[in-house]
């Protein structure tokens, strides 16, 4: 695996998808049939989850229902887009919408590109749309009765589309900028004071003489498994960790086994993406790698591909090797379904069973963070 820093670029292009999952809520209720032009764009910024600009969303659909979106940043370079041909090959897609956020020449030649890309493999486009300062202009209107030259105005927030969605608890955040703040650092002065506290007591046991590395590496195994599954019950019963809980959790991911049962276990989407969010915001920068990169486990498997690209990004600051937030970039780049790699997944049972007895050489990555040398952990 390719341990290097992605490109300043690369997970800000990814395309992000929110699956049939999230949609059905939204094909439920005759209410919310995308009829006409401002249906589409009412419903786009619940799709994405925010009010997209200089963007380009393809949705697609299977007969009449809405299967998956993606969303591109605009302008999209050579070669971009040739990812959205196959991607919707494999979902079955059958028609797409196009919606292109920004000035003429940069959608245009967006629109042109991926009406030609789905074309080519027998995916119709039955609609294409260019948004800007609240207006939009049709690519598939032959008349200037239906399209004029000035546009036609639109308003996102006000469509009974838009209420409809908020109602099934659909959510979209002003831009892209307001997603990106819900997983940057927010820790308080208690939280890192909680987390060196954790962090000295942690030294002074590792320190405590007379006790074999394995039967070490077996007691804080099994406290920090008990932990992941107390704090996801916490989580699902709409609780929260206090600060002195959420710092021992973070330090518990540091061991591999505890963090691969925490992504063993992603089944609770919403107990996941609310507990591994206010970790990954919480937690001391340094160590917000596993908790990052789980966040962007449980937004990938719950179809919303914006979130885990960020939350990729996260973990990619906090430590730019840590491979599952590399396998997870290289999974959102090339546009994998989760179900890809949630198929290879083992279950907690099958992960004890694989990895066996725990070993001393586990704490490493423990060791490492609390010798506060982030440069060599590992992951």
């Amino acid at each position: 695996m390719d341990n290097r820093a992605p490109p300043q670029n690369s997970v800000k292009r990814l395309a992000a998808a929110r699956v049939s999952a999230m949609l059905a809520a939204m094909t439920t209720t005759p209410k919310l049939v995308l009829s006409s032009p401002a249906d589409i764009l009412a419903a786009v910024p619940y799709l994405v989850g925010f009010h997209p600009a200089d963007s380009l969303v393809v949705i697609g659909f299977t007969g009449a229902s809405l299967q998956l979106s993606t969303r591109w940043d605009l302008p999209t370079g050579p070669g971009d887009l040739d990812p959205l041909a196959p991607l919707f090959v494999r979902e079955g897609v059958t028609m797409a919408v196009l919606v292109g956020y920004g000035p003429e020449p940069v959608v245009d030649s967006a629109v042109l590109e991926a009406g030609r890309l789905l074309e080519n493999v027998g995916v119709r486009v039955t609609e294409a749309l260019r948004a800007e300062d609240g207006r939009y202009w049709s690519y598939a209107c032959p008349t200037i009765v239906c399209c004029p030259d000035e546009g036609l105005p639109y308003d996102p927030v006000s469509s009974p589309v838009a209420a409809e969605a908020v109602v099934h608890g659909l959510v979209a955040l002003p831009d892209r900028g307001s997603l990106r703040r819900t997983v940057q650092p927010s820790a308080a002065a208690a939280m890192l004071e909680a987390s060196r506290g954790v962090a000295g007591e942690l030294r002074a046991r590792l320190a405590r003489p007379g006790q074999p590395d394995d039967a070490l590496a077996a007691e804080l195994v099994a406290g920090g498994l008990t932990r992941v599954h107390a704090a996801i019950d916490v989580y699902a019963s709409g609780g929260r960790l206090d600060d002195r809980a959420a710092a021992r959790l973070g330090f518990d991911l540091s061991i591999i086994r505890v963090r691969d049962e925490a992504w063993a276990l992603l089944d609770d989407a919403d107990a996941h993406l609310a507990l591994w969010k206010d970790l990954t915001r919480r937690l001391d920068p340094r160590y917000a790698a596993p908790a990052a990169s789980l966040l962007a486990a449980a937004a990938w498997r719950s179809g919303d591909c914006a979130l885990a690209g960020m939350a990729v990004e996260r973990a990619l600051e906090a430590d730019g090797g840590y491979s599952m937030a590399h396998l997870l970039r290289d999974a959102l780049i090339h546009m994998l379904s989760p179900a890809s790699l949630l198929d290879r997944m083992p279950t907690p049972e099958e992960l004890e069973a694989e990895m066996g007895p725990p070993r001393g050489c586990w704490l490493g990555p423990l060791v490492t963070w609390l010798s506060d040398e982030p440069s060599a952990r590992a992951g």
